[in-house]
């Protein structure tokens, strides 16, 4: 996961704070030492590293640290506000315009992920009430234009495109279609390069004066490190982007172009994305990403994620059943359908107060869940209904049906049972006490 090896560094550089009790100027000049070859070996930016660790060596210096009576949990406090600083401070909203439609100009190399992530934010967008349309704007790459109808299938967006055209007059066919059939954000994926040239920055350039769009937002591959500032740092100076989508933040990177881009180009980081499934998208959050990188969890990101993904009614009516005892393992198979839209497990259990760290050599897999889902999938609808049903010769056949074995189904079973158990217990008198605390659920 994206900063691990960074939050593994910080987080013995603060523990070596800790163990001295009262701080000494020496000590904090010491910690700040290990900090910035910690982001150095994250790829961040030297100059970016450099400034970071002063500003944050003069603030803990100084009386309020000193005399404080935690003095490392206070320099902890300030790196996060500074790590917060550095990515932006605040969460940078994609601009809209009085009147629809919105033009969002994706832009960025070949092989960064434009067409994917301009099929993704699409996905974004609608569950935020918008109704995006796609704009098939490249027209040189062999097969393009069917990968946005692809992923605006799955993104449930329509795509507007007229073959091998002049991009120019397509961007701008589509601004005037989106306004005839109230599409209220226009989306241009355009054409990418293996690498920066003129003749990329002048299509780009007359698009942009043609449609003026509101927000021209980059597309960077995170894996690139420094590369990917650099590539940002050139665009914004041929096109004064507006924002930055960075791309592949769950792979094995180190993470400094997210704690870099907007040092170094001033233009803020709007998205990043999670994965490779159609909605691991997720606005960017600076003050959630420094906690993250801080081991401090990032709830507020997975109660929203569990918000957009998760069927509320199907969770509201799952918990009520659970409440009355009267869950079967079709409600099961439906909550483990539910928890796989989050995510792969261990990314999901990541975000939770102090486990990131826990779970750095713990292996998470997620194969697990899909073989208890393939066991209930083999039972009948009676037996998945009344378990008890399930004898031996059943149980054998099961196994089969499902490729696993029969002491599998047997622990699904004796796990399933121990839960009604649970349930039965909190339901009994003491239960109902329990329960009587707390407000009757909303729909």
């Amino acid at each position: 996961m994206a900063f691990e090896g960074l939050a593994e560094k910080l987080s013995q550089a603060f523990k070596n704070l800790k163990a001295k009790g009262k701080l000494s100027e020496s000590d904090v000049k010491a910690a700040m030492r290990e900090v910035r070859l910690a982001l150095l070996e994250a790829d961040v930016n030297y100059k970016v590293a450099k400034d970071f660790t002063n500003k944050v060596t003069e603030r803990a210096i100084g009386a309020e640290v000193m005399e404080s009576l935690t003095p490392a949990q206070m320099v902890v406090k300030i790196v996060n506000e500074e790590l917060t600083a550095l990515m932006g401070g605040a969460q940078a909203r994609l601009a809209t315009p009085p009147k629809p439609p919105a033009v969002y100009l994706l832009c960025g190399l070949q092989g960064a992920g434009k067409t994917t992530h301009a099929g993704k934010l699409a996905y974004w967008l609608k569950s935020q009430g918008r109704r995006p349309l796609l704009v098939a704007g490249d027209v040189y790459r062999p097969a393009a234009i069917k990968q946005l109808q692809v992923v605006g299938s799955k993104a449930g967006a329509p795509v507007f495109e007229q073959g091998n055209g002049d991009p120019v007059e397509i961007s701008r066919a589509a601004v005037r279609h989106a306004r005839d059939y109230g599409n209220d954000v226009v989306l241009i994926d355009t054409a990418g390069r293996l690498q920066i040239d003129e003749t990329l920055m002048d299509e780009l350039r007359r698009i942009k004066a043609a449609v003026e769009p509101q927000e021209i937002l980059l597309v960077v591959d995170a894996m690139t490190g420094q590369e990917a500032v650099n590539v940002a740092k050139t665009f914004d100076e041929w096109l004064d982007i507006t924002g930055v989508i960075l791309t592949k933040l769950d792979g094995d990177t180190r993470g400094g172009a997210a704690l870099s881009v907007r040092a170094v180009t001033g233009k803020p980081i709007k998205f990043s994305g999670t994965g490779e499934k159609i909605g691991d998208l997720e606005a960017f959050h600076p003050d959630r990403m420094a906690s993250r990188i801080l081991g401090m969890g990032d709830v507020l990101s997975l109660i929203e994620e569990a918000q957009m993904k998760i069927d509320q009614k199907a969770a509201q009516k799952a918990a009520e059943k659970m409440i009355q005892n009267k869950m079967d393992l079709n409600d099961l198979l439906d909550q483990f359908a539910q928890v796989k839209k989050m995510g792969p497990l261990k990314s999901v259990l990541s975000k939770l107060p102090g486990l990131e760290k826990e779970l750095k050599d713990v292996d998470v897999d997620d194969r697990m869940m899909d073989r208890m889902m393939a066991i209930i999938l083999s039972m009948t609808k009676e037996e998945r209904a009344k378990p008890s049903l399930i004898n031996p010769s059943r149980k054998r056949r099961i196994a089969a049906g499902s490729g696993t074995k029969v002491e599998d189904v047997n622990r699904l079973l004796r796990q399933f049972e121990q839960m009604q158990k649970l349930m039965k217990q909190l339901k009994g008198k003491k239960g109902k006490r329990r329960f009587a605390g707390f407000p009757p659920m909303q729909p």
